[in-house]
């Protein structure tokens, strides 16, 4: 059982900039592909950005793909996303899960949808 806690939400100002942090407790990222997600209220979770464990291929949902980034650390177990350009639209509970695939695509979120291990999600809100 691998579990994930997320880091780094909080109350931000339109335009801002926020770096959310997933921790692994598994005693590596290199055999799994670890995603983000967000779910707004009223709406359905919506994937944002995955990355492999092992190298450093990512993918975005297209609509993000210009203000958010995907990064790791491998050392650390830590894969982060860094939000740009916030706009009240963001906000909502950001999560991150992990499962056992081994290329980032728009397939892998509804893997890790049905399969994959979770935290518990940070709020993030962006409101002026």
């Amino acid at each position: 059982q691998v579990q994930l806690v997320e880091s780094g939400g909080g109350l931000v100002q339109p335009g801002a900039s926020l770096t959310l942090s997933c921790a692994a407790s598994s005693s590596t990222l290199d055999y799994y592909t670890i995603g983000w997600f967000r779910q707004a209220p009223g709406r359905a979770r919506e994937g944002l950005a995955c990355i492999s464990g092992k190298e450093n291929t990512t993918y975005y949902t297209p609509s993000v793909k210009d203000r958010f980034i995907i990064s790791k650390d491998n050392a650390k177990k830590e894969v982060y996303l860094q939000l740009n350009n916030l706009e009240p639209e963001d906000t909502a509970v950001y999560s991150c899960s992990m499962g056992p695939y081994p290329y980032p695509s728009a397939n892998t979120f509804i893997l890790l949808e049905k399969f994959g291990y979770w935290g518990q999600g940070t709020q993030v809100t962006v409101s002026s």
